[in-house]
């Protein structure tokens, strides 16, 4: 999901879309197109929107990651789950993993999370909820409540998701806009339908025009 608009990250975002913007000096969607490849994915579809032809510009046809890429437009910015939706319209099919393209996710997490099970959330503990950041509830490995008030909840959603051909007729009728993937889960969970926990580690991401200057340092040091 590559079509968010990172208003969080303004002026930033407004001459550059936020997944082109680096981490340790490399564009974040390039990090994790190499992730992905890595775990076994053969295809993507990345979903555009804001600056979407820098976007695409950055991905061309994927041979350069070692996987297949296609595009599907999403003409405003209508939520994660309008945007799966119109993934899967484009010929993405279920299972699938859904990701947002504009997180780093700590080496192999990507890989270990995509053979979770035919429906699973990631969670973390770093960074923990807040502000924008959903909580989830995880019993027994298992996600009951997406997302979850309680204030002591250490999990809070990785924006990773293993999406099975029984869920996505859930992303049919979500309340909105914005149409949001985690109403969706919640609406299988409470349907019966088993949703799996699966704790990856720490994500990094640009959420202010700081953290670029921050997520930086490190590689800077070392040129």
């Amino acid at each position: 999901m590559a079509a968010g608009e990172g208003t969080r990250l303004r002026p930033l975002s407004e001459r550059w879309p936020k997944p082109i913007l680096p981490i340790d000096g490399r564009p974040v969607l390039a990090t994790l197109l190499r992730e992905l490849a890595a775990a076994g994915c053969p295809h993507a579809t990345i979903v555009t929107g804001h600056l979407a032809e820098q976007v695409e510009a950055l991905a061309g046809d994927g041979t350069g990651f070692g996987i297949e890429l296609a595009y599907a437009r999403q003409p405003s910015p209508d939520g994660s789950a309008d945007a799966v939706r119109r993934a899967l319209a484009a010929g993405a099919q279920a299972p699938c993993l859904v990701t947002v393209a504009d997180t780093v996710f700590e080496p192999g997490d990507v890989a270990r999370f995509a053979g979770a099970g035919a429906n699973a959330v990631a969670v973390r503990r770093d960074p923990p909820p807040g502000p924008g950041i959903a909580a989830v509830r995880v019993e027994n490995g298992v996600v009951t409540r997406i997302p979850d008030d309680d204030p002591a909840n250490p999990y809070a959603a990785a924006s990773l998701w293993v999406l099975g051909p029984e869920l996505t007729p859930y992303l049919e009728g979500v309340p909105g806009p914005p149409y949001e993937l985690a109403t969706a889960y919640q609406q299988a969970i409470d349907d019966g339908l088993e949703v799996l926990g699966i704790e990856i580690g720490a994500t990094r991401d640009l959420t202010d025009p700081l953290d670029l200057v921050e997520e930086n340092f490190p590689y800077l040091r070392t040129r």
